[in-house]
């Protein structure tokens, strides 16, 4: 009876018929049209005249209940877009988003997206690939079971290209160093790395307070090293594209691996290695601002001794230092006839694996156990000796024997040769 009672009284001119368009929330040229109709049939006529005729653009029952059962019986932890994306590539449902998150919703299938909060300014991309990484784990139940993982992956600011994604059992130094040697082995040296303000990044004397530019971690010294510079980050919103990115992978990466049936870390790696960053790439990569591309050739050689864990150590009396309760023996150098009372770097490489150095020396290698890998044959010594072809490996402790000279007739002595030249 309301909007009888608002024409009313417009037409007792109690109020103009732009209020009443107004009270109403419809336009004038609505209101005269609704005039025109109330005038000429009264209010019967203000009824929708489609009222019991269905809509030519409806979706049929059969198509509502097929799309509603597959999201139940198999896409239940999909989210909307994905699912999406899925009726059209695998089902051929060419359904609009809009309608398909609706009737989610309004089944009660999918809650509603909470309201955004404070307004912020999106930092513009970097405007070629290379200048800027980000770098960042995720923490969780990748494989949909009750094990928790750590997700690192390394992307590009300017165009969010995925370079590198692993799971890991947690983000660490080494993780995170074996994902930035890959990177640099593959696609080359970049300008900048982005990244939270973790103890395997940077170290924060206090709590809340900046980070010590003066003092680096294990991978500061490494990146250093390369020339490149290392941006901290102090709030998640200021890492909004990296952690937007971990929702996407959030709402898809688990489903993937449920619907292949895989369950383990080294089958999701190479899942991940084969197929699905080319596939993520394909779908979410951005085209960048300027063309080229800011990465360079690095020319170092040495990557296994940058990206390696270095602590310094003093040789003891007995040419030995003792590191995480091993004691490594260094074996006897050309150059000098003891290194006790020197200070020596121990690397810890990737592999677990350790090694000595004394300046640009390499004085040791060693294994897990402590067990020396230098000038350890390969084969027996017997069986070197017989089938030595060519110069001899390093390493190998062979003694040759000099012949020695015949002595009859044909091959005369030393003494007998210097007689007959006198």
């Amino acid at each position: 009876m309301k909007v009888q009672e608002v024409m009313l009284q417009a037409m007792a001119k109690k109020i103009s018929w732009w209020q009443a368009a107004e009270i109403l929330g419809i336009s004038d040229r609505h209101m005269r049209r609704w005039r025109e109709r109330y005038e000429e049939f009264g209010f019967r006529a203000l009824l929708d005249r489609r009222r019991g005729q269905p809509s030519p653009k409806r979706v049929p029952v059969a198509v509502v209940e097929q799309v509603l059962g597959l999201y139940r019986e198999r896409y239940f932890d999909l989210n909307v877009q994905h699912f999406h994306e899925k009726l059209r590539s695998e089902h051929g449902i060419q359904l609009s988003y809009s309608w398909v998150k609706g009737i989610l919703q309004g089944a009660g299938l999918v809650a509603r997206g909470r309201k955004r909060g404070v307004h912020r300014k999106r930092r513009p991309r970097r405007p070629l690939p290379g200048m800027l990484l980000h770098i960042d784990g995720s923490r969780h139940r990748w494989l949909g079971d009750e094990r928790w993982h750590d997700l690192i992956v390394i992307l590009d600011d300017a165009s969010s290209e995925i370079y590198y994604a692993q799971l890991v059992e947690e983000e660490s130094t080494p993780t995170v160093m074996a994902a930035l040697r890959e990177v640099l082995e593959h696609h080359g040296l970049f300008c900048a790395l982005y990244s939270d303000r973790g103890s395997h990044f940077w170290l924060t004397p206090k709590a809340g307070e900046a980070v010590d530019h003066e003092r680096v971690t294990q991978v500061g010294r490494a990146l250093r090293e390369l020339g490149v510079r290392m941006i901290p980050a102090y709030s998640p919103q200021a890492r909004g594209r990296s952690e937007r990115n971990f929702g996407t992978w959030q709402g898809r990466l688990p489903q993937e691996l449920r619907l292949r049936a895989i369950t383990t870390v080294e089958a999701a790696n190479r899942f991940l290695r084969e197929a699905y960053i080319a596939e993520f790439n394909q779908r979410f990569r951005m085209k960048p601002a300027q063309p080229g591309s800011a990465f360079t050739v690095c020319r170092r050689r040495d990557l296994e001794q940058v990206f390696s864990l270095q602590f310094e150590r003093t040789v003891n009396r007995d040419n030995t230092v003792s590191f995480q309760n091993l004691c490594l023996q260094i074996q006897p150098v050309r150059w000098r006839g003891t290194l006790a009372g020197c200070t020596v770097t121990v690397h810890q490489h990737l592999d677990a694996t350790l090694s000595l150095r004394y300046g640009p020396h390499l004085v040791g290698r060693y294994e897990v156990s402590g067990e020396s890998l230098v000038g350890r044959p390969s084969r027996p010594a017997k069986a070197v000796e017989k089938t030595l072809r060519g110069k001899p490996k390093a390493g190998f402790p062979l003694r040759l024997e000099i012949p020695q000279p015949r002595r009859d007739s044909h091959f005369p002595t030393a003494a007998a040769t210097a007689s007959s030249l006198t």
